[in-house]
Order: C-alpha cells, then sequence, then structure tokens
C-alpha cells in the first residue's frame, strides 16, 4: 500500500467513497439499535437505559480518537493514518463479537470508537487538502447526502442480522464492511499531503496546533455550536428504540420508520448543497437553529398538554421536520469552524471533530438516559441545545474578527 501522488478522484468516484468512510461511525451506532434489548438481555444489563451506553461508548472513543489521528495525518500523511484506525477498529470488532459481559462489550465499542475516529475526521483533512470555503461545504453536503442512506439503512440490516443469526454477526458485518472500504479506499484515493507539507509528530508540535486552532474565535464558537447539535441528535439515537417500541409498540417496522426519518435529512444535506454557495453557511445555519429551536418548543407545549405523550403520526412529522432541519446544520457548522485552519487542516480536524463530539457525548447520553416513558426529555433537549446554539452563533458573527464573512 504505497502512497501515490496521483489527480485528484472524479466526484463520481470521491463522494461515495469518502461518505462511506465517514459513514462507519454511523453504520455503527444505527445497526446497533434493533439489537440493543437482546445484548442487554444476554450481558444481563442492570437497567433498560442502560443498554444506551453502547452507543455512547463508541461516541467517547470517537471524541478522543479524533484528537489523535487529526495531528497524526499531518505527520505520516492522510493514507496511513487511516490505515492505522482501520486496524484499530478491526481490534474492537474481534473484541465484541467475542464479549462475555458487558463491560468487555463497552471496552470493544471503545476501542471501534477509537478506530472509525482516523477515517471519519481524517477524510474531512482530504476534503480540506483539495477544496476550501463554499466549495468544501458544496462537496461536504454531497458526502453528507451520500453517507444518510447508510445510516437510513443500517437498522434494517440490524434487525436482518438478529433475525437470521445472532447479535454477534452485526460485529462479523462491521468487521467485513471496514475491510472493503480500507481495500477501495487503499487503492484508489491518491495521498492528498505530499511530504514537503508533512509536520513532525511530537506533542509539544501538536499542542501548538492546538492552541492555534483554539485561538481563532470561528473555530471555537462553531466547534461548540456543532457540539451542542450532536447532542441532540445523540439524545435521539440513544433512546430511538426505546421510544418506537416502548410509548408506541413499534418493534419490527422500525427500521423502516428510522430510514425515513433518516432520509429527511439525507433529501435536505442534498438541498442544502445546491443553496450554499448561492445563501451561503452563515445565513442557512442560522436559519435552521431557529427553526429547530421554535418548533421544538411548540411541541415540547403541545406535548406537555397532551399529558407527555402525543400520537404517532405527529411525533413521526414533528421528527421529520426536525432532521429535514438537522441537514442544514452538520456539513455547515464544520465547515464554518473549519474555514481559518487550511493551512494546519489535520490538527484543525480533530479539534473540530474531537471538541464537538466530547461536549455531545455527555450532554446527549445525559437527555438519553432521562427517557422516562414520554418524548418530553428528548423534544426538551432539542429545544434547548437549539437556544444555547443560536446564541453562540449570534455572539460568535456580532465579534467576528475573521477574513471570509460571505461564507
Amino acid at each position: 500500500m504505497t502512497e501515490q501522488h496521483d489527480p485528484k478522484l472524479s466526484l463520481g468516484e470521491f463522494v461515495p467513497l469518502l461518505a462511506l468512510m465517514v459513514s462507519l461511525v454511523a453504520l455503527s451506532i444505527d445497526a446497533m439499535l434493533p439489537v440493543l434489548p437482546h445484548i442487554g438481555t444476554d450481558l444481563k444489563v442492570r437497567t433498560e437505559n442502560e443498554q444506551q451506553l453502547i452507543v455512547s461508548t463508541l461516541l467517547l472513543g470517537l471524541g478522543f480518537g479524533q484528537l489523535f489521528f487529526g495531528p497524526l495525518s499531518d505527520s505520516l500523511g492522510r493514507k496511513r493514518t487511516i490505515y492505522i484506525g482501520y486496524v484499530i477498529f478491526v481490534l474492537g470488532c474481534v473484541l465484541s463479537i467475542a464479549a462475555t459481559n458487558f463491560e468487555v462489550m463497552l471496552l470493544g465499542r471503545v476501542l471501534q470508537g477509537i478506530g472509525a475516529a482516523s477515517p471519519r475526521i481524517v477524510s474531512i483533512a482530504v476534503v480540506r487538502d483539495q477544496y476550501e470555503g463554499r466549495e468544501m461545504a458544496r462537496i461536504m453536503s454531497f458526502i453528507m447526502g451520500v453517507f444518510i442512506i447508510v445510516p437510513a439503512l443500517a437498522p434494517a440490516v440490524g434487525q436482518a442480522v438478529v433475525m437470521v443469526t445472532h447479535w454477534r454477526g452485526i460485529f462479523v458485518f462491521f468487521l467485513i464492511l471496514a475491510c472493503l472500504t480500507w481495500t477501495w479506499f487503499a487503492l484508489r484515493q491518491p495521498e492528498t499531503l505530499p511530504r514537503s507539507a508533512r509536520i513532525g509528530f511530537s506533542f509539544p508540535i501538536v499542542w501548538a496546533g492546538v492552541k492555534e486552532a483554539c485561538s481563532y474565535r470561528q473555530t471555537v464558537g462553531y466547534t461548540v455550536v456543532a457540539g451542542l447539535v450532536f447532542a441532540s441528535f445523540i439524545a435521539y439515537l440513544s433512546s430511538a428504540q426505546q421510544i418506537f417500541s416502548g410509548i408506541y409498540g413499534i418493534t419490527i417496522t422500525f427500521p423502516l420508520y428510522f430510514a425515513v426519518l433518516a432520509l429527511f435529512m439525507g433529501v435536505s444535506t442534498i438541498a442544502n448543497a445546491m443553496l450554499v454557495e448561492r445563501l451561503g453557511m452563515r445565513l442557512l445555519s442560522g436559519y435552521a437553529l431557529a427553526g429547530v429551536t421554535l418548533i421544538s418548543i411548540a411541541y415540547f407545549l403541545y406535548t406537555i398538554l397532551a399529558g407527555g405523550v402525543t400520537g404517532f403520526e405527529i411525533t413521526m412529522v414533528y421528527f421529520a421536520v426536525i432532521f429535514f432541519i438537522f441537514g442544514f446544520l452538520f456539513g455547515n457548522l464544520n465547515a464554518l469552524a473549519m474555514v481559518p485552519l487550511g493551512h494546519i487542516a489535520g490538527v484543525g480536524a480533530a479539534v473540530v471533530g474531537s471538541i464537538s463530539t466530547l461536549i455531545s457525548v455527555p450532554f446527549g447520553a445525559a437527555i438519553g438516559l432521562m427517557y422516562n416513558g414520554t418524548v418530553l426529555p428528548l423534544v426538551g433537549g432539542f429545544a434547548l441545545f437549539g437556544a444555547l446554539a443560536g446564541l453562540i452563533m449570534i455572539k460568535i458573527e456580532r465579534h467576528a474578527t475573521v477574513q471570509g464573512n460571505n461564507v
């Protein structure tokens, strides 16, 4: 697996390749949702809410892994760093396959998160090496649009696996998929960071890069905003299976409804790709945050009046609208945070990804663990995090000192 220095891949190959690599994280979460009760029963979790840790521990590993792999990619190159991540991910899958207690399962999930951090975060650096500003936002939106198809189908994969084999089979599936995408990337994607542009890896150098990234108000502000937005999404992922089955009695068809909601977000990411160059990332993100907040406040109050539980149809409509709006946030917020960091894309992507994840995991997990047989904790989380993110964005824009205010 030698490095190449060939021209860019065509977008027709580049977008699906990176989308599949980035989606390894989402797939490792969403495919687990239908099998959480089976794992919880077999490994004897104490409470039903505890099985949500199978989701949040992977994200915890992801948060720490990103901080390591980003700087490493600035030293070793993008491709070698991604190879290391795939090795760790595969080891985590093996550990989960062999798990006989919940603690070993969680350790395997942490390793999967650490390993998946490499293709997740270094792929962003690969994009940033070749594109910037609105063009980067456009590419990221296309990647997110393709990527959303995978997690939309993931719960159906998990459901099929547990029906045909055993819940351990899902980790075998992860392992095989990782090896296939690893091979595709190794054979086809050129190295995007030439040796002349690499930085020696040492903790002082890494720390200097982290400090530089954190010195930009725009980077720090939009990283926090992205973390708050992702926190509400983590809360949904953690509690979705319990909401659908516990409140509405939906089990077998859960993957179908999950996929429908995910596709709403996929459609909006494609719409964002078409609109962002004309309207700009700031305008789209600002309206999206306002929409999430106001709609969630209204639905929260309506749910209280309804006694904490509303009809399934109106709940689906609410989720569909919220996730459609989310499609205008994820790609734009990350691109806004990365604007000042083109010269340290690896460290920059690591800081943005790691800090936003480490913000989102505890807040999102806390909302998920508050599940009480109603949608109130989740809807309240959407409203609260949306409002906080919006206020921070307003503050960033009032004190903006970076260039490129037209993005």
